[in-house]
């Protein structure tokens, strides 16, 4: 499995610029992108709570790079082996999630 930190994103945005946008893909849910969010900075930011995956995943472009995000890393990890089990390639876990993102790269998104 793919993974990057937070810290590596900037990285990965540029590994990944080319005919597409990359995507963040936040599975949490709306309560959760309410209390803490990330602001799109050289990426699209798509909201897909994780439940609702199976039946809008093909609203993803299967080219477009996707790093998928959630509170810890455990659902957005779970969302990135159903998304290659779809045949996406382009798709990497962030590792520690919007905590970690919190930690790593904007201070100003709230932990919780």
């Amino acid at each position: 499995m793919n993974a990057i930190t937070p810290a590596q994103l900037n990285d990965w945005l540029q590994q990944n610029t080319g005919s597409s946008t990359p995507v963040v893909l936040d599975v949490r849910e709306p309560w959760e992108l309410q209390t803490a969010s990330v602001t799109p900075d050289g990426f699209e930011l798509v909201a897909m709570p994780m439940r609702s995956v199976p039946e809008r995943f093909a609203e993803l472009d299967r080219d477009q790079p996707i790093a998928c995000l959630c509170h810890h890393g455990a659902r957005s990890a779970q969302v990135l082996q159903f998304l290659e089990g779809q045949g996406f390639t382009r798709v990497v876990n962030i590792h520690g999630g919007i905590h970690a993102w919190s930690q790593e790269r904007d201070p100003g998104v709230p932990v919780y």
